[in-house]
């Protein structure tokens, strides 16, 4: 079964004030005079740190680092209804508003913010020094993550490491990256090398050792590739690219993760109760490999919990994304099925469909096409835009066909407690980080295609010679949908280019009317912003000037 999480104290210890600059103020009663004290005290603390991981739109819509890096893509469009303006906005690289990235700037600086705050404590607690060593690699883990994720979207950001309220300017790209790599190295070094095993599922969830590696070659190839750098700063020197592939080897030969058998299970589609009225997962025999520690190839992931509630204000806690990206209610559940509803966000580009290489299973594994798999689809519900036929498969609710013949989410069948509004339903797990990922990445460091091809292997394809098309081509079909292919496209240089080419006249129905998708100035817009995002004006009116808006970001807003 999948592990509830239940984070009483994430949702008042460390409270923070949406005022203050950073969000870092801790205005709560409980603080450093009196907390933490124990041991039981340091994993309430690092709890509250993981619960900043699944917060997504606190205030308003679609303001998440994964909805964002999926919309950005050259595999999604915008979607939604005609009043999503942000969607429409995002997938053009235009503003819909002066504060579209309030939330991720606001969750991850929290989340920053709790981890100094524990960073800062741990000497002085009595506790053992393997836990407090346990401690200090999970915190510098997760702080090093929510600063990558600030510095993909915004470029250069504040820089603190202290719960000292400061009004601090930008740091530079060497300062930042520096304390990223060096976050993860002591994450590496703190967390023990003890390889995963299935029989153990008291840490899923939890950053390790092996998850601080891989996180560190992203880390690496994202920051020397779009900054042009040989190697990676850390505080006291720098990572080479052989450093860095010492690292990744160690984890892909020592870490006991795998690759699991079939692409497929890795998707809860393949539910079993989904599955018998869905055939596709009948027509393949697919078995979903759950999320209770069966799966090898899980890395790190984000996890959500079925105590979702809007009376408590924990409705984070469910699985947001997959409400975003499913279709638009139509006129009865079934209309859907295998779906449940959505808001229609990110539907999938007919041209990544098409373009997908033939005897790839992962094309249909990956996406859905309306008109082979969904009987009862119905175009233009709830005037849905940027209608292709063709939607994601990875992250999307699921539905299964219940005893009494009603449509309802597979997971109200595993957990009779969770709450019955589709709204809060899921709770599947995200990958930010999967075995599959490490391997392609060892391959893009040493040039080397025998990692490729292992994944390549696993979708029943033969082998191809290393180059980087082909490298570039593998990263595509086995990870799209899961927030990189944008960012990969930034570091390797060819955004504008693949953008445009890819989405340009792409023939879509906005609320029924057959319209051409217009991204023909989206590679002027990725030369004018280097594809980074705007700073939310509230910040920077919150510094008194001290932060600059990114280039690019002046009155380049979405029309009316």
């Amino acid at each position: 079964m999948k592990k509830i999480f239940l984070y009483a104290f994430s949702l008042c210890l460390l409270v923070t004030s949406c005022d203050s600059f950073l969000d870092t103020e801790n205005l709560t009663k409980k603080d450093s005079s009196n907390f933490p004290k124990t041991e039981a005290d340091i994993q309430s603390a690092l709890t509250s740190i993981y619960d900043e991981l699944r917060h997504a739109t606190d205030g308003e819509e679609g303001q998440q680092f994964y909805i964002s890096a999926e919309l950005l893509s050259d595999d999604r469009f915008g979607g939604g209804g005609p009043d999503d303006r942000r969607a429409a906005a995002l997938d053009q690289l235009l503003k819909s508003d002066e504060n579209m990235f309030a939330d991720p700037w606001r969750q991850n600086y929290r989340g920053i913010y709790r981890a100094n705050f524990l960073l800062e404590k741990l000497d002085g607690i009595d506790a053992s020094e393997t836990a407090k060593k346990q401690a200090r690699g999970e915190a510098c883990f997760l702080r090093a993550y929510f600063y990558f994720q600030l510095c993909q979207m915004f470029g250069t950001v504040p820089l603190s490491v202290t719960t000292k309220a400061e009004n601090l300017p930008r740091a530079s790209k060497e300062k930042l990256y520096a304390q990223i790599a060096t976050d993860l190295k002591t994450a590496i070094e703190c967390l023990p090398a003890t390889p995963y095993s299935t029989s153990d599922a008291s840490q899923l969830g939890r950053a390790n050792h092996w998850a601080a590696e891989g996180m560190l070659a992203r880390v690496f190839l994202f920051y020397t590739g779009y900054y042009n750098e040989e190697a990676l700063p850390l505080t006291d020197g720098t990572l080479t690219r052989d450093d860095v592939i010492r690292y990744v080897d160690d984890c892909v030969a020592n870490s006991g993760y795998a690759l699991v058998d079939d692409f497929r299970s890795l998707w809860p589609y393949a539910n079993e109760y989904t599955g018998k009225d869905y055939d596709y997962v009948k027509g393949n025999n697919l078995h979903w490999i759950g999320e209770s520690g069966a799966n090898t190839e899980s890395m790190f992931t984000i996890r959500y919990s079925a105590q979702a509630s809007w009376n408590d204000g924990s409705a984070y806690r469910n699985n947001r994304v997959c409400l975003y990206m499913t279709p638009r209610e139509g006129a009865d559940m079934m209309t859907n099925f295998p779906y449940g509803l959505g808001w229609g966000w990110g539907t999938v580009n007919s041209k990544t469909y098409t373009d997908w290489p033939s005897g790839d299973l992962r094309r249909d594994a990956s996406i859905m096409n309306v008109d082979k798999e969904m009987p009862n689809y119905t175009w233009g519900n709830d005037k849905q835009m940027n209608e292709t036929g063709y939607w994601s498969k990875k992250y999307a609710a699921f539905n299964c066909i219940d005893d009494d013949g009603s449509s309802v989410n597979f997971y109200r069948k595993i957990y009779s407690t969770l709450d019955p509004d589709y709204q809060l339903n899921n709770i599947q797990d995200i990958y930010v980080l999967r075995f599959a990922d490490v391997l392609l990445m060892q391959a893009e460091l040493k040039h080397d295609a025998a990692p490729m091809n292992r994944v390549r292997h696993r979708a029943g394809l033969p082998d191809v010679a290393y180059s980087d098309e082909n490298l570039r081509n593998e990263r595509h079909w086995e990870l799209a949908f899961e927030g990189l292919r944008y960012y990969d496209l930034l570091r390797w240089h060819i955004a504008g280019d693949v953008l445009q080419n890819n989405q340009n006249n792409v023939r879509v129905k906005d609320n029924l009317v057959d319209e051409p998708m217009d991204f023909s100035g989206i590679k002027a817009r990725i030369e004018a912003t280097q594809g980074l995002l705007p700073l939310p004006k509230t910040q920077i009116d919150l510094s008194n000037g001290m932060l600059k808006q990114n280039p690019g970001w002046g009155n380049e807003s979405l029309k009316q």
